[in-house]
């Protein structure tokens, strides 16, 4: 299993980022590898991404969701899994954290995975997550249920 742990400071606060970040149809706009989400229902994604050429597609549930603090899904074959935590630093910047674990596949994925190549990749979306937040300075929309 390969593990990612990446941090971004986003200047909006909390609510903002916690509530983008339910949007999960909003996605292709900042994640790189990801092609597309379908949420399906409340606790239901499905996911279509492409990594080092190949494409996959998963179904992911949420298996733990608090408003403004975190988000936890796991894949239904368990192959991926991750969690998305949000930290208020003050009224106006929000720490935005993401772990994922994920199986790889294949020797591009299993290399890649090997030399950080994916934790770049990570980075850059975070960041360009904290560039679409930013430049819009509000939520496209929000989710505020709990779930676990």
């Amino acid at each position: 299993m390969a593990s990612i742990i990446e941090t971004v400071d986003v200047t909006v606060p909390v609510s903002t980022a916690y509530n983008q970040w339910t949007q999960f149809e909003s996605f292709p706009h900042f994640l790189s590898y990801v092609q597309s989400i379908t949420q399906i229902d409340e606790t239901t994604t499905r996911w279509n991404v492409k990594i080092g050429g190949a494409e996959r597609e998963f179904t992911a549930h949420i298996t733990e969701q608090h408003p403004d603090e975190r988000v936890a899904w796991k894949s239904v074959d368990e192959d991926h899994a991750g969690v998305v935590t949000f930290h208020r630093l003050s009224d106006t910047e929000t720490r935005v954290t993401v772990q994922l674990d994920w199986k790889p596949e294949g020797f591009v994925e299993t290399v890649g995975a090997a030399i950080g190549i994916d934790d770049h990749a990570v980075k850059k979306d975070l960041q360009k997550f904290k560039e679409f937040i930013e430049s819009r300075g509000a939520e496209t929309g929000a989710w505020r249920g709990d779930v676990g």
